[in-house]
Order: structure tokens, then sequence, then C-alpha cells
């Protein structure tokens, strides 16, 4: 009896003390079980339900606003307006928590404070990553390329086949996918050989130095510009740059669209080459003469109907 009499007492005391707890907003388990406090805690639940649902439907609409202002403008990318409806989201289902917590009457002061200081760690462990995020909206924002466009960046030259907000997505001339971070596209010179409509291509055509230069020069120009791919505005140029030591040489720039410029700029060589070459104008290329001090010897291979090879000495 006396064995019980103490578990009852022990169980009484704790129960005594649970209820004189306090657990909740300065009030104890007890203060909780009445019906008063019974009936705030069930409008406070009410009040948190319709935050949440007025948080999820704000929260929608805005993200949803943001992300047609990108769609009904073609001259703002879509990829940006995405990320910053995302943002605007998340932001507003924040806000919404703490609206919540702080209907429970939760002090949510002390929360914010400890989520700034997880996002400051968060944020110094991916700085990297963050620093990509950050250039990747420059590069979406002041589109210095986009997709299409043949780029140099750094030592990767090809054609951009996706940009997102941590790396840029290009193919090389190999059609091999390089993945460039975004700080590196940001931070670097990029050559952008799609930016503008017209490119100009340029080209050096020797001629011998006993040619009529009038006559090649027409012979140039007719072949060029007979072309469809050659533009007269700007005005072409072609003059005598050079005289080489053992040629003449014209300078030819012509402009052209820039989607063509490199089968443009193929395509007129050799069909100046064979232009000359049906004009009888001489195409000269490099001769070296070497003079010995000593009898030298010169073969002579065997050619049809003879006999035997000589070895001729030449003095």
């Amino acid at each position: 009896m006396e064995q019980l009499e103490e578990i009852t007492n022990t169980a009484t005391s704790w129960f005594d003390t649970l209820l004189t707890t306090e657990i909740y907003n300065g009030k104890s388990f007890a203060d909780l079980l009445t019906f008063e406090a019974l009936l705030g805690l069930a409008g406070s639940v009410l009040a948190a339900t319709a935050i949440i649902l007025l948080g999820f439907i704000l929260a929608g609409v805005l993200r949803r606003r943001i992300h047609k202002i990108g769609e009904n403008h073609e001259s703002l990318d879509n990829t940006l307006f995405s990320f910053l409806a995302n943002i605007a989201r998340y932001v507003v289902l924040a806000f919404t928590g703490l609206f919540v917590l702080n209907t429970f009457g939760v002090q949510t002061t002390s929360i914010i404070a400890v989520i700034g200081a997880a996002g400051l760690a968060i944020g110094l462990a991916l700085q990297g990553t963050l620093s990509n995020i950050a250039a990747g909206v420059m590069i979406i924002l002041f589109r210095p390329l986009k997709l299409g466009d043949f780029v140099q960046v750094n030592d990767v030259i090809g054609t951009v086949k996706e940009i997102t907000l941590n790396y840029t997505e290009i193919a090389d001339l190999g059609n091999v996918q390089v993945v460039v971070p975004n700080s590196e596209v940001w931070g670097n010179t990029i050559k952008n050989y799609s930016g503008y409509d017209k490119r100009r291509a340029e080209w050096t055509f020797g001629v011998g130095y006993g040619v009529n230069l009038a006559d090649a020069e027409r012979v140039i120009r007719d072949t060029i510009m007979a072309d469809d791919r050659s533009l007269s505005d700007p005005e072409p140029f072609i003059q005598v740059n050079n005289l080489g030591s053992s040629s003449v040489d014209f300078l030819v720039r012509v402009w052209c669209k820039s989607a063509e410029y490199f089968q443009y700029q193929a395509d007129m060589k050799r069909k100046v080459k064979e232009a000359l070459d049906a004009a009888d104008i001489n195409i000269p290329f490099p001769t070296r003469t070497l003079v010995h001090d000593t009898p030298a010897l010169s073969l002579v291979t065997k050619t049809d109907g003879a006999e035997d090879d000589k070895v001729v000495a030449a003095e």
C-alpha cells in the first residue's frame, strides 16, 4: 500500500507540474484547457489558415503577372522574368509564414535574426554559385550575347546554345558542348560575331610585277562584286597595298551579311584565283636560287625511251 501511495503521489506531482508549466505565450497547459483559451486558439487557427490561403493566392498571382511581362514583350528575356517571378513568389510565402507565426503569438524577431545569419552563412558557402547567378542576371538583362550567336569567350569559339542563370552553353567549331560559368562570361571580353548584321571580309591577292595593275584590279573587282552576297554599301575597297619581294599585293575589303561571312570569304578566294588564271594574270609564288662555289652534281632521272640514268656534273 505504501508503494502504491508513493506512485500515486509521484504521478499527481508530475501532472500538477505539467499543468502549471508555461508552454505557450506565457500560459500554462491548464490555462490552455479553458474554454476561453480553446476558443482563442481556434480563432488563431482560422486566422492562420486564411493568411496561408491568401498568401498562396497572392504569390501565385504575382508570379504569373511577372512571368507574363517577359512573354508579352519580345525585347525582354523570359529566363530572367521567370527567375524574378519565382523570387517574388518565395518572398511572399516567406512573409506569409512570418504572419502565421505572429498570429500564434510567436516572436518573429529572433526567427528573422536566425534566418539572416543562416542566409549569410549560406551566401558565403555558395559564393561562387551566387556570383554565377548575378552574372547570369547581367547577361540576360544587358544581352551581350543571345541564343544562336557566333561568339568567342576566352579561348572558346562557337555558337551559343543555351543561357541559364548559372552557365552558358556553347557548341564549338567541332560541335563539342562547352559549358562556361556565367562569371567567366561576364567577367571577360566577349567577341560577338553575330552582333551586327554586316561584316567586312578581307583578302590579299598578289599578282606579278609584269602584270597590268588596272586589268588585275578590274578582274578582282568584277569577280567579287558579281556575287550576290557582296554589298555595294559600304563601298568596297580594292587598292594596291604592298610591294612584296615577288608580288604586287592588292588589299580587298568588301562587306557582306554576318550569317554568310565564312562561306563567302572562302568562296571568293577560289573565284578570284580562277578568274585571274582565266585572264592569264600571273600569280607569283616565292622562288629561291642556290649558288654553289663547287661544281654541283645533278641527277637526271630516267624517262620513257631512256636506257640508263645519268649523273651530270654542272660547272
